[in-house]
This record gives structure tokens, sequence and C-alpha cells, in this order.
């Protein structure tokens, strides 16, 4: 993966089969960009750039220790991908197989190329996952668990099919950050990353950020100065066009760099190129709030002393052992009856 991490694709020499999977794994990535305007190279690369760094050894054996992985399992969990951004259900696959699993994986429609073509590589590399991992795009069958990622309304539909299974169903959530106004600019450049990358489409996107009352908005829109580029990008430009234009006629008030909306607004899932805003009388206040709407909030970025902070421009590094929707993926594989 660390082969196609950068802008220059560089082809190693001791990297096992290496001769076989180099070019059509950049042909995959071509099709992928294809297949989805939303999978930018750039977005790509960060993806195989992400997980370059998460799988090392120690990472790895720091994941997996503090579960019992020594008892047989073979149970067929069949997997529902999102197709958000690339690679999404990458950490799901893994997984089902690293806890002696079998996986059936239903892919999206955008992404069904990348992680397809990994596991034959994984495959190749260790014969013995030779017909523990099935793709298809048919209805799933025969199966014992399901990992199900979708939109609050896709979950609805997956309660109601799978709800006699052992499963985790995931819904919609997003990301915040917490602002005190004191942010150094560094760590709003940061924050900006967590706003931009793969254009604001993943549920670890800060989507909102909570303000004080006397919040300086200068500073906060100089950093994102560094994402102006993305203005250029055909599919992004169209939802920034579309959403200002129906919020003018709405008259909604809107703060405007030409390429963010910031729109004040109580909710937390905020359309492509807006960021929404809130503001808040104490921290106390607003920690109370995120406890409340935990069940909405993927991260939450900050630098006060708020309970599950993460620094800014991390969220969308995370750990293995750090779970979407906090729900232990493998300690819920390692307990399914038998």
């Amino acid at each position: 993966m660390s082969q196609f991490s950068n802008e220059n694709y560089i082809k190693k020499d001791n990297i096992p089969f290496n001769e076989i999977f180099f070019e059509a794994m950049t042909e995959a990535i071509q099709l992928s960009k294809s297949y989805n305007g939303w999978f930018t190279e750039n977005n790509i690369q960060f993806a195989f750039k992400s997980w370059e760094d998460a799988l090392n050894e120690e990472n790895l054996l720091k994941w997996t220790s503090k579960y019992d992985l020594e008892k047989v399992h073979n149970h067929h969990i069949a997997i529902v991908l999102a197709g958000n951004i690339p690679l999404v259900g990458f950490h799901d696959l893994l997984s089902v197989l690293i806890s002696g699993n079998r996986v059936i994986a239903k892919l999206s429609s955008n992404d069904k190329l990348l992680l397809p073509y990994l596991t034959k590589y994984l495959i190749a590399i260790e014969p013995e996952f030779e017909g523990k991992i099935v793709f298809t795009e048919e209805r799933l069958e025969k199966f014992n668990a399901v990992i199900a990622t979708g939109s609050n309304n896709t979950a609805r539909y997956f309660e109601y099919y799978f709800g006699k299974y052992p499963n985790i169903i995931r819904k919609n959530r997003n990301s915040v950050a917490v602002l005190s106004g004191k942010e150094t600019s560094e760590e709003l450049k940061s924050l900006s990353n967590d706003i931009f990358r793969y254009f604001g489409l993943g549920c670890r996107n800060v989507s909102k950020i909570f303000i004080p009352k006397d919040y300086n908005f200068d500073a906060f829109f100089n950093a994102m100065f560094i994402w102006k580029e993305v203005i250029n990008d055909n599919k992004y430009i169209n939802n920034y066009d579309y959403n200002k234009a129906v919020y003018l006629m709405s008259n909604v008030n809107l703060l405007d760099n030409e390429f963010l909306l910031l729109k004040e607004d109580i909710n937390f899932s905020s359309p492509i190129s807006v960021t929404f805003y809130e503001y808040y009388d104490s921290l106390e206040s607003v920690s109370e709030k995120l406890i409340t709407e935990k069940d909405n909030i993927q991260c939450i970025v900050s630098n006060l002393g708020i309970k599950n902070e993460i620094k800014f421009g991390e969220t969308q590094n995370p750990n293995l052992w750090e779970y979407a929707d906090g729900i232990d993926t493998i300690d819920f594989l390692v307990k399914l009856p038998n």
C-alpha cells in the first residue's frame, strides 16, 4: 500500500508478487476514479497512506493483544460496505479475518474495485485466506452475523432485515470541533484537513464547530485558505453553488469565503461545502450537549480538555483500536456463540 500513498507511485523491489500486482493496482486506482468522481487521486493516496501508517507490526500487536484469538472461529460474517470514502470498509474486513471468521461482503457501487483487489493480494501472500473472502452485489445469504454501515434511512432497513442476527448496525454520525478562539494558526490549519479531507464525506469529517459568543472568524477563514484549490473540483463547486443558492433564496445568513459556507445551525450533518456552527455559553454546557448527542457524534476535535477529544488534524488517522461508533468490532466477533 505504501507504493500508492504519494503522487509518484514507486514500484519497490522487495514487495512479494509485485510483478503481478503493481500495474494492476495502478489500473484499479484509475478505474475507481472513473467510477466515483469523489475518489480523486489525492484522496485515494491519502487513504493508502493512512493504512500504510496503521499496518505495522507494533500497531497490529497492540490492537489484537487484548483478545483471545486462539479460540477457533469460523462464522460467516456479512459485511454491508459503505462507499463514501476510499477503502472505508477495510477495517471491518480485517477485523473479520483477524478474528478467524469468513467474510461475505456486499460492495457499494461507489467503491467496488480497490478492496476486492487488495484481497487478491492478501490471498497471494497468505493462501489460507483462499475461500474465506467472498464479494457479492446480490442478496446476502447464509451468514451468522452482520456488520452493516449506512445512513439513518438504510439503518431502518438493516434493522428490519438483519434484526434476528447478531449485528452491528451503524447509522449517520458526524464529527465536531469545539473552539475557544485561542487556537494557533497551525491547529486551525490542521482543522481544515478534518473539514475538507474526502470533501467532508466521511463520518470522521468535522461538519460542525462549537464557538464562544465573541468568536472572531478571521483566523478560522485564514486557516481554511490552504484548501482553496478544492473549488477547482467540479463536483464540489456544483454543491457549493447549489447550497449557496438555496440558502440565499431562503434568506439564510451565511459566512462565505468563496469555497466554504458557514451556517449557524443546531444540527450536526451539514451538506457538502457547508460547515455548521453553534455558539456556546460555557465549556460545561457544550460538554453536556456532546454527551446528550453522543449517538450523533463520531469524533470531538478540541484542545480544551473535553472528554474523548482528539487533536486537530487527526480525525482521518484513527488507530486500529479506535472503532467506528465506539463499538469494539473484534470483541463482538470473538464472542459470537459457536
